[in-house]
C-alpha cells in the first residue's frame, strides 16, 4: 500500500518515527524497549515506520547538546532483528555520506526482491567530511535496487534564509525522490512558504509532486523545548512563549500541532498537493511518546474527516 500511494502521488500518507536504541543497552533490554514500542503502535493503522539513523552533529552547532550523544543500533539492524514482528513497511532513514560505495551497495542489494523503502540524509553541516554524495546515492539506488523507494528530508525553515528549498526538493525529485519528510514542524510560515514557491515552481515546470510528509513532534517540558532548538527546529517567539507560560506544556504543544497541521494541510487541499503527516516523539519520556501516539490517531481522524478515501486500506 505505501508503494502504491508513494507511486499515485496519494494525499494523507500518514507514518510514525522512531529512534532505535541506545547501543550501549544489553539484549535483554533492547527486547523490552522493542516490545514496549510494538506495543504502541498494533492497531495504529499506519502506512510506514519510520526509523532514524541518529548522528551526533556537533560540527552543525556551536552550542552544547542538550543531552550527551549516545550512538544508537543501526536501524536497519534494529529493523531485523527486533521489529520483524511489527507488520508495517519500514522506512529507514541512511546517512549515506559516511558510507563507501562498497557499503552503499551491499546495503542496496540486500532483499533485492522485497518493496524497501528509505530516506537518504546527506552532511549535517558544509563542515562535515562525506565520502559519499546524495546525487551519488540516488544513482546507485536506480541502479542497483529498483524495488527500494527512496525519499528526503526537507527543510522548510531553510527556505526563510535561502529561498532556494523548493529548487532543492525539485532536483531531488528529477533524480528519483519519491517522497520526502520534512523536519519538525512548528513555523507554519516558513512551511507554507515554501509549498506555495514548490507548487508553482512544479505547475511551470509540469514537475509532479511528490508527497511530502509534514512531521510533528509534541514538546512536553522546557529541557525537550531546549533540544529542538538545539536540533534546529524553528519555533517562533510568539509560539515559545505560549509554550514557556502554559500551565500543561504537553498539551499546549499537542493544541498548537493540531492546528499548525490543519493549516498546512488545508492549504495543500486546496492546491492538490500530496501532503502527509509523519509523528514522532524527541523525549523517550512516556508521557511525550503517549501523546504522540494519540496524536497519530487526532491526524487521521482529521485527514478522514477532510478526505475520507485518503485513509481507506
Amino acid at each position: 500500500m505505501l508503494r502504491d500511494k508513494i507511486a499515485r502521488k496519494t494525499p494523507g500518507i500518514v507514518t510514525y518515527g522512531m529512534t532505535p536504541p541506545k547501543e550501549s543497552h544489553e539484549p535483554d533490554k533492547i527486547a523490552e524497549i522493542a516490545r514496549k514500542q510494538a506495543e504502541r503502535l498494533e492497531g495504529l493503522g499506519i502506512d510506514g515506520l519510520i526509523l532514524y539513523d541518529v548522528q551526533e552533529e556537533s560540527d552543525r552547532i556551536e552550542a552544547d547538546r542538550p543531552f550527551p550523544y549516545l550512538k544508537t543500533i543501526d536501524p536497519t539492524a534494529y529493523s531485523e532483528t527486533y521489529l520483524s514482528g511489527v507488520d508495517v513497511p519500514k522506512i529507514i532513514y541512511r546517512c549515506v555520506g559516511q558510507d563507501s560505495e562498497a557499503q552503499l551497495a551491499r546495503w542496496l542489494r540486500a532483499d533485492p526482491d522485497e518493496d524497501r523503502f528509505a530516506v537518504f540524509v546527506g552532511a549535517s553541516s558544509s563542515r562535515q567530511e562525506v565520502t559519499l554524495r546524495l546525487p551519488d546515492a540516488y544513482d546507485m539506488s536506480r541502479t542497483l535496487n529498483p524495488n527500494l523507494t527512496f525519499g528526503g528530508v526537507v527543510i522548510p525553515e531553510r527556505h526563510l534564509k535561502k529561498n532556494d528549498e523548493h529548487l532543492r526538493i525539485a532536483s531531488k525529485v528529477r533524480s528519483g525522490c519519491g517522497f520526502f519528510v520534512s523536519q519538525a514542524t512548528y513555523n507554519v510560515e516558513a512551511t507554507k512558504n515554501f509549498l506555495s514557491d514548490y507548487y508553482y515552481y512544479c505547475q511551470e515546470q509540469e514537475l509532479e509532486m511528490a508527497p511530502i510528509l509534514i512531521n510533528l513532534a509534541p514538546c512536553g517540558s522546557a529541557k525537550t523545548l531546549a533540544f529542538m532548538k538545539w536540533l534546529g527546529i524553528s519555533i517562533p517567539k510568539w509560539l515559545e512563549n505560549e509554550l514557556n507560560h502554559s500551565h500543561d506544556v504537553l498539551d499546549k504543544s499537542v493544541t498548537l500541532l493540531h492546528g499548525i497541521f490543519e493549516e498546512i494541510f488545508d492549504f495543500g487541499l486546496e492546491k492538490g498537493m500530496p501532503l502527509g503527516c509523519s509523528v514522532e516523539s524527541v523525549s523517550t519520556r512516556k508521557v511525550e511518546i503517549d501523546a504522540s501516539i494519540q496524536l497519530v490517531r487526532d491526524i487521521q481522524a482529521m485527514i478522514r474527516a477532510k478526505m475520507p478515501s485518503a485513509l481507506a486500506r
